[in-house]
């Protein structure tokens, strides 16, 4: 990090201290309080480190008030108009986009690392049938540094290249594989000769009876939400995995952790939470009902996949992500789908209200992207997985940063004490 002569004056107690403002290269300027108890004697309170910067990075750069999304500097519309996941991938990894020779060998090298150890078939089988696929992805991804142990050495520059390209190419199966126990079919092996996205879907939807041959626009579709979700800086799930990583966890160990923090309803679950208010709405005569409803201050009721606590304009993701809804719907209809027609119904009516406009909720990337899933037949329980397996790329990628970063030490948050102070034992007989 540049050394910045921009300097902060902080007075405690009539004591004045200075202390470095550095300036980034987008965003706002950051006031380096590492020294400040050293010098002073205090810590800083920020409950959800919303106005703290745990890190310096490189790899994505969110303006919310702008709506602007950037990977690597290449804004996220862009990336997904005319780019596909897996360079994207690259992109996040190794901060440039690829030559055609290393797409093909990066293209290469994860297709050829799909298949799982053939043991791990068994460790699925060991929950129960109605396990919730993220409950088997925690515990799969986890049990990975059990069955891959030439990948573990997080101090070895190979070896850390090896895990990221392992998760990244083994997710999709095991998302797939979770799913289709959670249904009572056999797993689907995959296939090299597929896409990223179509090979997802194949071991998704395919069975010994029937195989399953993926509709271009749905891979597209597919391919989009991946790439939508690849990364979104330090947000929950993020910082989960940079923390695990601090302490020097193995990366398996580390995505683990990031795939239970996203299995939270407030972070990945909130498309699953868009959906199921479309149902709730039901029919489209009542629209109106849960419109006034939204725009009443004392009812408790708000309209999923409107808004979003990052952007203070529009998703920037979504205007792509409508773009494959309207593909997908158009491909695979919509009348004879009560919950698609309330959703398009509802996005049309929200849009030309003034009163969503004003208040800047416009409908997000998680409003088409749940519409997306259901149309092509994923139940909202595979929602989040999906969402892990696009994340795991930004979570590999801000691991290794980390992991390389001079600054590195283990994460060690500080707290505001209300408890009781020091109080003497009483013995149990004279307690009264």
């Amino acid at each position: 990090m540049a050394e910045d002569k921009k300097t902060a004056k902080l007075t405690i107690d009539g004591k004045d201290y200075d202390l470095p403002v550095h300036t980034p290269t987008a965003g706002p300027d950051v006031i380096d309080i590492r020294k400040l108890y050293a010098q002073a004697g205090v810590f800083t309170y920020d409950p959800g480190f919303t106005s703290t910067a745990a890190c310096d990075s490189t790899i994505t750069f969110i303006d919310g008030d702008k709506g602007e999304l950037l990977h690597r500097g290449y804004p996220i519309d862009q990336l997904a108009s005319k780019s596909h996941f897996l360079e994207v991938c690259y992109l996040l990894l190794y901060g440039e986009l690829p030559t055609a020779a290393q797409l093909e060998d990066f293209e290469f090298r994860v297709t050829n690392h799909t298949m799982l150890h053939e043991q791990m078939m068994n460790f699925f089988r060991g929950f129960r049938r109605d396990a919730h696929p993220m409950a088997i992805m925690v515990g799969v991804v986890g049990a990975m540094s059990a069955f891959y142990h030439d990948s573990t050495n997080v101090n070895d520059a190979w070896e850390r290249e090896v895990a990221s390209i392992r998760l990244i190419a083994k997710m999709p199966t095991i998302a797939a594989w979770a799913y289709k126990y959670s249904v009572g079919q056999p797993f689907v092996y995959p296939r090299n000769d597929l896409d990223y996205a179509s090979n997802f879907l194949r071991m998704c939807f395919s069975v010994p009876a029937e195989d399953y041959v993926a509709n271009p626009i749905l891979s597209r579709a597919m391919d989009r939400i991946f790439t939508l979700h690849a990364d979104h800086e330090q947000n929950a799930s993020t910082s989960t995995v940079r923390l695990a990583s601090s302490s020097g966890a193995n990366p398996f160990a580390c995505i683990a952790a990031g795939i239970a923090c996203l299995w939270g309803p407030a972070h990945g679950g909130a498309n699953q939470a868009c959906l199921e208010m479309l149902r709730e709405i039901g029919t489209v005569d009542r629209i109106p009902e849960y419109i006034a409803r939204a725009k009443d201050k004392d009812d408790p009721f708000r309209l999923m996949g409107f808004g979003h606590r990052v952007y203070k304009n529009h998703d920037p993701r979504a205007t792509v992500m409508k773009e494959s809804a309207d593909e997908v719907l158009d491909l695979l209809g919509i009348e004879n789908n009560p919950t698609l027609q309330v959703a398009k119904e509802l996005e049309r009516v929200a849009l030309a209200d003034p009163y969503f406009a004003e208040k800047k909720l416009f409908p997000n990337v998680d409003f088409y992207s749940g519409i997306i899933l259901d149309a092509m037949g994923f139940p909202t329980a595979m929602f989040t997985p999906i969402f892990a397996v696009a994340r795991t790329v930004g979570w590999i990628s801000q691991w290794k940063e980390q992991i390389s970063d001079p600054q590195h030490k283990i994460g060690r948050p500080r707290q505001l004490y209300l408890g009781e102070t020091t109080r003497d034992y009483v013995d149990v007989e004279k307690r009264g």
